[in-house]
């Protein structure tokens, strides 16, 4: 099982809440602070900053530094089973490789959709490459690679599945600069139907360069969590960057959370959750008597996409807390 998604859960009197039923949609434009409304800094925090002035996100992507990734969790867990879309306005002021010792190649400023619990662990390498040790898992992402020596600059997205596995685009009209002050906006978006990842650049209103594509396959899986903009470190790379420019005008699409139209409520003593759940998330009603020590008061069940109801049917004399548990198999 991957990490479930946090949801809200019930005490034992009865609690009612209602989510819409449609997609979520994020947008954040920096207008206000965006750490009062969900957005976390791990890392660095000296990488990533508010410009409350100019109100947008202050970059530095410096591969030099430990990971560091400005964040908002997505409220569920994304795979190729469902359709979800970003986009973002992005402008470099300046861009440089071969910053570190003895990695004179370039190396890329990303931004996109990862899992954070994997991605905040020690091992996880961006410049690994294909590892199954060190190598990064579970990316849906836009990069940009600064030119050098004799490379072209390079324009891409990379989906990397749960085991390692890398889907790129190859596509030689997207080996462009992202000229140093010119704002581009860059726009992705996955068809769960057709398995496709596309994605567009603009710069001033106008298509930059070919929309891009990824294809993928049916034995492919990815886990996503969390939208990013992430300053990798360059640990176990040959390349290094050192990079400054601005993140505005974010716009995250994703499915309904997992759990919808949540009551929680006693028939005959016995406490029952109802909720209306998805078709592949599988759920559990857990039961502690204080906030810690869950365990399971009714048996994992697989979502329908319709109303669920789970109920405690042995519960114990004292005082407990429940709450559901969502995790996709």
């Amino acid at each position: 099982m991957n990490a479930p998604a946090k949801l809200a859960g019930a005490l034992c009197a009865a609690l009612t809440l209602s989510v819409p039923a449609s997609a979520a949609t994020f947008a954040e434009n920096f207008a206000t602070n965006p750490f009062t409304h969900g957005w976390s800094i791990f890392g660095n925090t000296n990488l990533l900053q508010w410009d409350s002035t100019n109100q947008n996100l202050r970059v530095t992507w410096d591969s030099s530094q430990t990971n560091s990734y400005f964040h908002l969790p997505l409220g569920t867990i994304l795979t190729r089973g469902d359709d979800f879309a970003l986009s973002f306005e992005l402008n470099f002021s300046d861009y440089t490789n071969g910053m570190s010792a003895n990695k004179p190649y370039t190396f890329q400023a990303a931004i996109g959709l990862l899992s954070l619990q994997q991605a905040t662990q020690t091992n996880f390498s961006r410049g690994a490459g294909t590892s199954t040790t060190y190598g990064p898992k579970n990316l849906v992402e836009f990069n940009f690679f600064p030119a050098f020596s004799t490379y072209l600059p390079t324009i891409g997205q990379v989906i990397i599945s749960t085991n390692n596995v890398w889907l790129y685009n190859h596509n030689p009209g997207n080996l462009l600069d992202m000229t140093p002050g010119q704002t581009f906006r860059v726009t992705m978006n996955y068809i769960a139907a057709s398995r496709t990842l596309t994605t567009t650049v603009t710069n001033n209103g106008t298509q930059y360069c070919p929309t891009q594509l990824i294809a993928v396959p049916t034995n492919f899986d990815f886990r996503i969590t969390t939208f990013s903009v992430s300053s990798y470190s360059d640990q176990r790379a040959d390349g290094s960057i050192l990079a400054h420019g601005t993140v505005d005008n974010i716009s995250i699409t994703v499915p309904p959370p997992p759990v919808m139209n949540f009551t929680g409520t006693f028939s005959n003593s016995v406490w029952c959750a109802q909720f209306i759940s998805h078709s592949n998330w599988l759920y559990t009603l857990e039961r502690a008597a204080s906030f810690s020590g869950w365990t399971n008061a009714f048996s994992t069940t697989a979502g329908t996409g319709t109303m669920l109801s789970l109920a405690d049917t042995n519960p114990p004399g004292a005082k407990s807390f429940y709450r559901i548990r969502a995790e996709r198999p």
